[in-house]
């Protein structure tokens, strides 16, 4: 099994809905996003999935996420913008990106320089 990662990072505004604590007011993060892929089979060139094509994939991903307001921003305008819930919503956005052979793995993503989650399907 083959596994394959880039990163990307976004700057966005949230607050922490039914939150007991100051994160339940608006505040901002620059958020960095470890997207890692999965796969069995190379190309006849040994290659699994390009680099190139993941970054694009993961750059067109929280492309929408970048200096908004996540509780504005579908689907976290109603799912609580935690960054499980974002670890967790681009996992599913990548997966449905990916092309056939290729299967996301996990998404690692960093509130801060200190603080990470990261989701996978077992």
């Amino acid at each position: 099994m083959y596994r394959i990662t880039v990163e990307n990072d976004f700057s966005s505004a949230h607050q922490l809905r039914e939150y007991d604590g100051k994160c339940s007011s608006l505040h901002g993060h620059n958020w960095r996003i470890q997207l890692t892929v999965r796969t069995r089979e190379l190309d006849s060139q040994g290659i699994s999935i390009d680099f190139g094509r993941m970054k694009r994939i993961l750059a067109e991903l929280v492309e929408r996420f970048d200096h908004v307001d996540l509780n504005k921003t579908p689907p976290f305008d109603k799912l609580n913008p935690t960054a499980e819930n974002i670890a967790r919503t681009i996992f599913e956005l990548a997966g449905r990106e990916l092309p056939a052979g290729v299967e996301a793995d996990k998404v690692v993503v960093w509130e801060s320089h200190n603080n990470r989650v990261e989701y996978r399907e077992e």
